[in-house]
Parts: structure tokens; sequence; C-alpha cells
């Protein structure tokens, strides 16, 4: 899999493709991708999602993702690393919230815009990004910075409104890492074991689980549940898969063992997601 660097604190490009042009890949920077238009399917860390018009993802540098192009799309792609956010004056404060909001997102394949105002928003934001970056305004870079500062903390404010309540920027680090490694690993039923985690993280297997409570209130097969109930739904919601094909992505042996376990986490059924 290829990995690419930015070299620059920031980059943007906007792009028109009919085809896929770049096949699954990571990054060491965090990455915005807008539809201007068009529609297809993205591809983030394993889990796929139907994209169309007015959606906003990010990527974080622990991913690896790529859209396969079902009918002509206009993407904005914003590439920025964290020198970029030390160097544009977001207060020091701010510049911790910021950083711990973007390294923390849940990774979800899914449009990061949750509050419904910012939806209509975020479209003008970039399309005036288009107009200067097009056309060299006078002062267009002062205002494409303005412009991109903007975006970023939109999309913050998105994102922290659903942050675990439990976790905030005085969270140990090793916990939030910990947190990192059972997102990214969700779909792995033997990474997700105590023992494992523990040799990771360089924890004893008989004090790992008592940390992660310590430091979350769940215990780490509380959060493992909690965690992969919550992308079950999405994918029975948002995706076109086949009730047998979740389970086999997810690791049960079956659609009836999946069912029994979405039962005890949710107190419904699988197919009562669907009949919504």
């Amino acid at each position: 899999m290829k990995k690419e660097t930015l070299h620059t604190p920031y980059e943007i490009s906007f792009n028109e493709a009919e085809v896929c042009s770049k096949f699954e890949h990571g990054h060491n920077f965090f990455e915005l991708a807008f539809i201007r238009s068009g529609t297809g399917r993205h591809i983030l860390n394993q889990s796929e999602c139907k994209y169309h018009a007015g959606q906003l993802y990010l990527m974080t540098p622990e991913d690896t993702h790529h859209f396969v192009i079902e009918t002509k799309t206009e993407f904005f792609f914003l590439r920025f690393t964290n020198m970029y956010l030390e160097k544009n004056n977001f207060g020091s404060d701010s510049l911790q919230r910021l950083e711990y909001i973007l390294q923390n997102a849940n990774h979800h394949n899914e449009c990061i815009l949750r509050n419904i105002s910012d939806r209509s928003f975020v479209a003008p934001v970039i399309e005036t990004i288009y107009e200067e970056y097009t056309f060299k305004h006078l002062y267009n870079e002062d205002l494409i910075h303005q412009l991109i500062n903007t975006l970023i903390i939109i999309v913050a404010r998105n994102i922290a409104t659903f942050l675990p309540d439990y976790i905030s920027e005085t969270t140990e680090e090793k916990a939030v890492k910990i947190l990192q490694y059972i997102q990214q690993n969700i779909y792995d039923p033997e990474k997700l074991k105590a023992e494992q985690i523990s040799s990771v993280f360089s924890v004893s297997t008989a004090y790992v689980g008592r940390y992660f409570k310590k430091h979350t209130n769940d215990t780490l097969q509380q959060y493992i549940a909690k965690y992969k109930v919550n992308l079950i739904e999405h994918r029975i919601k948002f995706s076109d898969k086949r009730m047998n094909e979740i389970a086999y992505e997810f690791g049960f042996t079956d659609v009836s063992h999946l069912n029994k376990f979405f039962r005890k986490q949710r107190g419904y059924s699988l197919r009562d997601i669907r009949a919504l």
C-alpha cells in the first residue's frame, strides 16, 4: 500500500475524475475530502459507504482510504499537518483542543457534518476557496488561509459534538492510544483480545482491563461491543451489504450469531433496523 507524504504545511486541490485515480493509500497528514458533485463509494479502513454531493470526509494520519467513482465526480481536497495548526494563530488552548479533536475523531466512514446548519455553510466556503484559488484575486492567499482555518474549526466543532464524554484532553495518552488501536482493529477479533492489547502497550494482562476501565469507565469488552455495534448499525443503514457479508466482516460465524450479539447490545434485532 502506498503511503503519501506532505512536504508543506497545507495543500489544496480541486480534481475532476470519471474513474478512480488512486488506489488505497495512507498518509502522514490530515485530509479533508469534499464532494462537489458526483456519486460513488468511499472505502475507509475497510468500511464502505456511498458518497454524493455535499458530503465531507476527514481522514487522519492513521487511516487508509480510496474512492470508487460511479459518476463523474468533482472533489475538493485539503491536506494539512500539525505544523499548519501550530503556525496559524489558533492560540495555545485552542490549538491543544483542535489537535486533540482531530487526532481522536472516531474513524467512521461517514459525512462528518452532523450539525445541520453547517451543511449549508461549508459548500459556499469551499466554492469561495475555489474562486480565490483559480482566479488569484488581490489578497487571495490571505483569504484562502482564513477560509481554511474556518473550515478546520467547523470540522472540529462537528467532531467534538460526538466525542465520547469520558475522553478529554486530560485522558492519559496510553489510554487514548488503546482506544485508537481498538478502532483501527475492530474487524480483527484476535487483535482485540486482552492478551494482545497488553502485549502491544506493554501493560500486564492482569492490569490492562483495570487500567482501561479507570480511564474510560468501560471495560475493554464493553467498549469494543459498543464501538462494534455502532459500526454494524451504520453499515446496515447506509450500505448495500447483505447481512451475511456484515457478519463475516466483523468476525461473526453467521447471521444468527450477529443477530444475537446485536439484540443483546441494542434490545432489538437487525431486521428492525432495515425496517426503519
